[in-house]
C-alpha cells in the first residue's frame, strides 16, 4: 500500500470515487466549488451513490482529511460549499429537518387502564 502519509490520496486514487478537476477544493468561491463538484458528480463513471452523495461526501472527505491544516477562511468556503451543493440539488439546508417545532400543544394526560388509579 501508499505510505501512510498519502493514504487519503491512494483511496481517492484507487476507489471508486469521482473524477474531480484540479485544484477544486482551493478555489474561494463555494458556488464554483458546488457546480465543479455537481459536474464531476454528474459525469462520472466512477461514482456509486447518486450524484448529489457522491458531490458532498467527497466535499467532507477532503475537509476530514485536511483536518486542523486546513485554513479558517478555506473551511467556510467549503462549508459554504456544501449549502450552495444542496440548493443546486433542491436539498433543504443542513439542519433543516431538525428544527424545533413551535407551538402550543396539548400536555400528555396520563391515561387510565388496569392498575392506573
Amino acid at each position: 500500500m501508499a505510505d501512510s502519509k498519502r493514504w487519503s490520496q491512494h483511496v481517492t486514487e484507487t476507489s471508486d470515487a469521482m473524477d474531480l478537476k484540479d485544484g477544486v477544493f482551493k478555489q474561494t468561491d463555494p458556488k464554483k466549488i458546488a457546480r465543479s463538484l455537481k459536474a464531476s458528480a454528474e459525469h462520472s463513471d466512477r461514482r456509486k451513490a447518486e450524484p448529489f452523495r457522491s458531490a458532498m461526501s467527497m466535499l467532507n472527505f477532503y475537509i476530514n482529511r485536511a483536518g486542523e491544516h486546513l485554513e479558517a477562511a478555506q473551511r467556510k468556503h467549503l462549508d459554504d460549499a456544501k449549502d450552495e451543493l444542496r440548493a443546486l440539488y433542491g436539498k433543504p439546508a443542513a439542519g433543516a429537518s431538525k428544527k424545533k417545532q413551535t407551538g402550543n400543544k396539548p400536555a400528555k394526560r396520563p391515561q387510565e387502564g388496569p392498575g392506573r388509579a
